[in-house]
C-alpha cells in the first residue's frame, strides 16, 4: 500500500478537479445536470482511481485504477472540448483545463507503465525461481 498523498499524479489530480469545480461554478443553470455533472464526475474520478489504487496489494491491480484514472482524464478532455465548442466556456478557460490535462496524461501513463513493469520484474523473479527450483528437486 502506497501513501497516494505523495503521488505528484494524484496531487495534480486533485488541483484539477479544484479547477473543474470552480469553472463548473460559471456554467448556465440549464446545464447544472448535464455537462456540469458529467465534467466533475471525471474530474473527481482521476484523483479517486488513483488512490484507492493506491491501496492494492498488486502493483498490477494498482496499475489497472491509474489506467481507469486515465481514461477519464481523456474523457473529461472531451467534454472541456466540447463545451468550448459549444461557447459554454471561453478558448482560454478550456485552454487552462486542457494545459493541466497536458501534464496529467502523460504523467498517469508513465506511472502505469512503471507499475507495470515493476509487476513484470516480479514475475520474472519469481518464474526464475520455480524454474531453478524445478531442476533442483
Amino acid at each position: 500500500m502506497k501513501n497516494f498523498k505523495k503521488l505528484i499524479v494524484w496531487n495534480k489530480g486533485i488541483d484539477l478537479t479544484v479547477s473543474i469545480y470552480s469553472l463548473v461554478k460559471k456554467l448556465p443553470l440549464e446545464e447544472k445536470f448535464e455537462l456540469s455533472s458529467q465534467l466533475r464526475r471525471s474530474a473527481v474520478s482521476i484523483p479517486s482511481n488513483i488512490s484507492e489504487g493506491a491501496s492494492r496489494k498488486s502493483d498490477k491491480d494498482n496499475a489497472r485504477f491509474v489506467e481507469i484514472a486515465l481514461g477519464s482524464s481523456f474523457e473529461l478532455e472531451t467534454q472541456i472540448i466540447i463545451a468550448q465548442k459549444t461557447n459554454l466556456i471561453t478558448e482560454i478557460q478550456a485552454d487552462e483545463v486542457l494545459n493541466q490535462l497536458q501534464y496529467l496524461q502523460p504523467a498517469l501513463s508513465k506511472y502505469h507503465e512503471s507499475l507495470l513493469k515493476e509487476y513484470n520484474r516480479i514475475i520474472t523473479c519469481l518464474a526464475i525461481l520455480m524454474l531453478t527450483l524445478l531442476t533442483i528437486i
